[in-house]
């Protein structure tokens, strides 16, 4: 038996079809563009190795840029602050590890001056960034 709709009788179903759609399409957008927002603040290019351990990411952690700029855990930092803020890590943990990224133009006597500034301190432990060949 065929149900037969007139005029008068009230539209009781809902089509969730251009919901569905609409939806998939945001979904597709926030894909998209999802990496865009989750590219690092610090633009570092690492040197590439084939050998290369993983490493837990300490609470030391320093970046030099290109052109010589130093930053501690995402923020801009000197020397000074470096050091302080190094001792200030190492009191509170002596098992601390300074983690050193550094542009694969960065001077090799830049990064060691870096370890030095964080071995003055007491911090024995050190690791260097790189990104897998």
């Amino acid at each position: 038996m065929a149900v037969k709709f007139t005029d008068d009788e009230p539209l009781s179903e809902i089509n969730v079809v251009p919901l569905v759609d609409i939806i998939l399409v945001v979904l597709i957008i926030f894909m998209v563009t999802a990496p865009m927002f989750m590219k690092p603040s610090i633009n570092v290019n690492l040197p590439k190795a084939a050998s290369g351990d993983q490493t837990q990411p300490g609470q030391l952690n320093i970046s030099i840029t290109a052109d010589g700029r130093l930053n501690l855990n995402g923020s801009f930092a000197s020397e000074e602050v470096i050091s302080q803020k190094a001792k200030e890590l190492f009191e509170a943990n002596p098992e601390i590890q300074a983690v050193i990224s550094a542009d694969k133009e960065v001077a090799h006597g830049r990064v060691v001056s870096v370890m030095d500034i964080v071995k003055t301190v007491g911090v024995k432990k050190f690791a260097i960034s790189i990104d897998k060949k």
